[in-house]
């Protein structure tokens, strides 16, 4: 079982909790974990990739082990303690803006 934290936007539009458990069949990588994610909440397609390319949304990050891996190959492997389920994979929404 794969822990996933989802940011509260996406709580509200999936209808779940904070975090969410998945199963992912082969290799832990942010790209299956994604897979399996939008297929039991597949409102949630489009939000976090773009449909047609699958490249991570603007202003969407992705955390593991404390580690920043938005910018990470999506099918680079996910440090063992999340494949484990001892920590979770954390989705969140990044936010922009500066000084005025």
């Amino acid at each position: 079982m794969i822990r996933v934290v989802l940011p509260a936007h996406l709580r509200t539009l999936s209808r779940a909790g904070g975090e969410v458990t998945i199963d992912v069949e082969g290799p832990v990588t942010q790209r299956s974990i994604l897979d399996a994610l939008e297929a039991r909440y597949p409102m949630l397609k489009g939000t976090l990739r773009d449909h047609v390319t699958q490249e991570r949304r603007p202003f969407v990050r992705f955390f593991a082990c404390e580690e920043d891996f938005s910018h990470e190959p999506p099918d680079t492997p996910l440090p063992e303690a999340v494949a484990r389920g001892a920590e979770p994979f954390l989705i969140v929404g990044a936010i922009a803006g500066g000084c005025w």
